[in-house]
């Protein structure tokens, strides 16, 4: 048994907060209440002045395993995780092989069992990610795959995507898309205006974006699909998603962290480490992220938790990969974005990253309730530390080295003690 003590509990799904123990016996919360008694053979944490909230949940990583585990696998991917209060995550499919076929959803679930988190993963849309033709998503369904999408390579046939948002409907359950027209593309990775001016190429154009978003949202409205739209970067595919949902409740979008706290300003400074897709865009694009995450337009924020390695990422700004890693520096950007300079409650941001995301893939997590699930996080709302020095392989992000606001001092996943740094 395991007795939280004296934290500040905060659950985004039934709006209670106060001052309360949590009694955790097996993988499962079986008491919260005041001044909980301590009993013998207890294991106690206090948590006073800390906030105690659901295990984080984010349903947009890559652990690159199998077929690129020099630059993450998926244990290390979950220890990245644990260590920044996420105890679920949905692996995107973008594998090698790619996750097309039952031998290999089968291996990533079973690596994922291995790991001290939930690990979930999606399989493909299309075969062999060439979008050509459809999986078996029903037969894929049925042995544990939680969701769709061909993440890293945009769909364009339209008939195909109709077909695939029907028979995902079906299933209920959601598909994901990224959203970037490559006909309109010269060089990914970096936002078509000051940035790819300051390098001299062509860059990601918003209208790659705004195309593909209006194409799908339409066929997502026809079919009754619940579709999530990966990573959004403009402000014109915020207010088509705006637009989209006061017509179906089955409409939904998530935001990364980078996305709500830099600009191409940040691919100027930063070069290859702030290269992603879609690419860091303008300062009127990251302030209606922001107004979508307050006013509930954008449901959820993922990581799109994306390692390459250093030699890599140290190749010509044409020619590195694009996407950073996010999973440990997430929750803290949140917070001094979102919180401390937007006006958001904690309540908010935890509903972004735990509750909501939670929903759309029906997992059983994202709160805390007697007989829910024991995923739990303990922060330090107050602390400081300084990004690095990192449990993820990998080291490509622009925030190293930069002060972060709040600390995970522990996460508890199945009732045991993931990470914890006190």
């Amino acid at each position: 048994m395991l007795l939280i003590k004296n934290g500040y509990l905060i659950d985004p799904k039934s709006g209670r907060e106060g001052v309360l123990d949590i009694l955790i016996e097996g993988e499962r919360i079986t008491a919260i209440g005041e001044k909980l008694p301590v009993r013998e053979g207890m294991e106690v944490y206090d948590a006073a002045g800390r906030i105690v909230a659901p295990g984080l949940v984010d349903v947009h990583v890559h652990f690159r395993e199998p077929g690129f585990t020099h630059k993450e696998d998926i244990d290390t991917g979950a220890r990245a995780a644990a260590k920044g209060g996420f105890t679920s995550v949905v692996l995107m499919a973008n594998t090698k092989p790619a996750v097309d076929n039952p031998e290999t959803l089968a291996y990533v679930i079973r690596r994922g069992r291995e790991t001290g988190i939930h690990v979930y993963t999606c399989a493909n849309v299309t075969c062999g990610l060439k979008g050509k033709e459809l999986v078996d998503m029903s037969g894929l369904a049925a042995l544990g795959a939680a969701g769709f999408t061909d993440d890293g390579i945009p769909l364009m046939d339209e008939a195909l995507v109709r077909s695939a948002m029907e028979t995902a409907a079906r299933l209920d359950l959601p598909i994901s898309f990224h959203e970037e027209d490559p006909s309109l593309i010269a060089n990914n990775g970096i936002h078509r205006g000051k940035a790819s001016e300051f390098y001299g190429i062509g860059g990601s154009p918003r209208e790659a974006e705004i195309t593909l978003v209006e194409r799908d949202l339409q066929i997502a409205l026809e079919t009754g699909a619940h579709i999530d739209i990966q990573h959004i970067s403009t402000r014109e595919a915020v207010e088509l998603v705006r637009q989209a949902k006061r017509k179906g409740s089955n409409i939904h979008a998530e935001a990364t962290p980078h996305h709500f706290t830099l600009t191409e300003e940040a691919a100027i400074e930063y070069g290859t480490m702030a290269k992603m897709n879609p690419p860091l865009r303008e300062e009127a694009d990251r302030r209606a992220i922001i107004e979508g995450l307050a006013d509930g337009t954008i449901d959820m924020i993922a990581t799109d938790h994306a390692p390459h390695t250093m030699e890599e990422k140290a190749k010509p700004i044409t020619e590195a990969p694009s996407g950073i890693i996010g999973l440990e520096t997430a929750l803290s950007l949140g917070i001094s974005e979102l919180v401390e300079k937007n006006g958001f409650s904690l309540r908010q941001l935890f509903a972004l990253m735990s509750t909501n995301p939670a929903n759309l893939y029906h997992l059983d997590a994202g709160y805390l309730a007697e007989g829910g699930p024991a995923d739990l996080i303990v922060l330090n709302r107050d602390a400081s530390w300084v990004a690095g020095e990192y449990l993820s392989k990998a080291e490509n992000t622009p925030f190293t080295g930069k002060t972060m606001k709040g600390c995970v001092e522990a996460t508890v996943c199945g009732g045991r003690f993931v990470y914890r740094n006190r």
